[in-house]
């Protein structure tokens, strides 16, 4: 009798998994083609300056839920987080495309809400739309945004070239855009529970607003270029801090250690997550979609990058021997574990 064969199902590799299963056997073969599959964006050598490309996929029910999330907002989000991975490569967008599968439910009016926050967007981080395509869906909308930029050779930055005693670094705050998605959450079971409860978000202005209009940190790049300090590693953080910090330590092969008490955390989600009964650290490590950029720098860079407003040292790159670490107030260790949202466990 023939053995039934057996399959593997997608959620038991996860995300990531899937994506080194499926490209464990691809090499680069054109001369031009710097850098593949692995990194924020590809990179492509044309001549004097390189190009840098990344694309993004957002699916509703998946990545988003029309109930809270205005088209306006999300066209705009859509283009921030596919600008957000060439700011991390520490090069300038240029250029997006914008594909969309939508449904016999949405109007032309609807589309061009959805296309007033892509042109917002746009005008705002001065990127040209160029092209893309549409086509019809049995079921919901679809969008796929790729954003094409621009950076001179000496200027790229990878994951994969942190060096053991570089300092770990963070922009911004973490955690908030976790919470604001959990506020979104409660007040839609609220209201459909009770469709005469109007949902009041006055005093989530902060969390609801980096859920649902995060921005690119462009001015990390600019002040970072303008003292003179290039990061040896780099990578935005869309799927929370742990798991943004392990890609770096694999790639680069190398371990680290972060201290809990510098993880930067507002002051409202902190509030926020206690009310829910969540640790701010846990929010931190693993809400993601903040899109800050993590990174990691020389110690002769220290003092520049200390000085500097919005941006956190936050621990160190060790080696690959020592693991990758939390540091807790109480001096304890625990190993960093990759638990942000993944796409593949996400059912409808």
């Amino acid at each position: 009798m023939e053995e039934k064969k057996q399959f593997t199902h997608l959620h038991e590799l996860g995300e990531f998994g899937l994506i080194q299963k499926i490209t464990k056997d691809i090499s680069l073969k054109q001369a031009s083609s710097v850098i593949g599959i692995g990194d924020d964006a590809a990179v492509i050598d044309n001549g004097d300056k390189l190009t840098v490309i990344s694309t993004d996929l957002l699916v509703e029910g998946v990545h988003f839920d029309l109930m809270y999330v205005p088209l306006k907002h999300l066209g705009y989000k859509a283009v921030v987080v596919n600008l957000s991975d060439i700011y991390a490569m520490n090069a300038a967008p240029r250029q997006i495309t914008v594909s969309l599968a939508l449904s016999s439910k949405f109007t032309l009016e609807a589309i061009e809400e959805l296309y007033a926050g892509i042109k917002q967007a746009c005008n705002y981080y001065g990127v040209d739309l160029i092209g893309g395509d549409t086509t019809s869906s049995l079921k919901g909308m679809t969008i796929s945004v790729t954003a094409i930029g621009q950076a001179h050779k000496n200027k790229i930055v990878e994951r994969s070239t942190a060096k053991k005693g570089d300092y770990i670094c963070v922009s911004g705050n973490l955690g908030a855009a976790y919470l604001g998605l959990q506020i979104l959450e409660r007040e839609k079971q609220v209201y459909l529970e009770n469709p005469n409860i109007i949902p009041s978000l006055d005093e989530y202005t902060y969390l609801v607003g980096r859920q649902l209009k995060p921005e690119a940190r462009r001015d990390i790049v600019a002040v970072l270029n303008d003292i003179g300090v290039k990061p040896t590693s780099m990578i935005d953080i869309s799927d929370g801090l742990s798991s943004e910090l392990l890609h770096i330590c694999h790639a680069s092969d190398t371990g680290c250690v972060i201290e809990e008490r510098d993880i930067p955390i507002h002051s409202e989600a902190v509030e926020q997550a206690l009310k829910f009964s969540l640790p701010p650290t846990t929010c931190a490590l693993s809400g993601g979609e903040d899109y800050e950029l993590l990174f990691t720098i020389s110690p002769n860079d220290f003092q520049k990058v200390d000085q500097l407003p919005n941006v956190t040292v936050i621990g160190e790159i060790t080696d690959k021997s020592e693991g990758c670490k939390l540091l807790t107030p109480d001096n304890k260790l625990y190993d960093l574990i990759a638990q942000g949202w993944n796409a593949l466990l996400n059912k409808e």
